[in-house]
């Protein structure tokens, strides 16, 4: 059983998500949003990848896909940002779980609140659908990114990630 300081720390973060979500509206991608996508993607990375995110968005966009998700959040009509995921299963061993391959925020806006709303609706996505871990990979020189996945409770997971260069 929790202790009442874990259940009054659970009730303050909880009641702090909700105050800086207010507002927020997170829904399925929609076609429109694929160039508000883009920008931002350019924006945070600096690298144009119009094509990569057309393609993500008809493969992971729309509604009906079951075990494919890109949501976006926006507040008062303005594009926010973004999360796009999918329910993998069986790779390496590995039962069916939950996996974020992109969340974007807009800079401006981080920290209130935008990027943990996003990642909590995917992961409620993913429950529905029936997993119970969800993972993630990140370039090991990026804190921010380290950073706020941390914030949500990840950690090292199971598995290293290995890699050669091809000549």
């Amino acid at each position: 059983m929790a202790s009442e300081g874990a259940l009054s720390r659970r009730a303050i973060r909880a009641a702090a998500s909700a105050e800086r979500g207010a507002g927020l509206n997170i829904r399925p991608a929609a076609l429109a949003d694929v160039p508000l996508v883009i920008a931002l993607d350019e924006e945070v990375t600096g690298l144009a990848k119009p094509e990569y995110w057309r393609q993500t968005f008809d493969r992971f966009g729309g509604r009906g896909r079951g075990e494919r998700f890109f949501l976006v959040a926006e507040r008062q009509g303005r594009f926010e940002g973004f999360i796009v995921g999918e329910i993998r299963a069986w790779e390496f061993g590995s039962p069916p779980c939950g996996w974020i391959f992109a969340i974007q925020v807009r800079p401006k806006n981080r920290l209130r609140g935008v990027g943990t709303e996003l990642y909590t609706a995917l992961c409620e996505c993913f429950r529905r659908a029936g997993v119970t871990s969800v993972r993630t990979m990140l370039a090991r020189d990026n804190p921010t990114i380290l950073s706020f996945f941390r914030s949500q409770g990840m950690m090292a997971g199971p598995f290293i990630e290995l890699e050669t260069t091809l000549l």
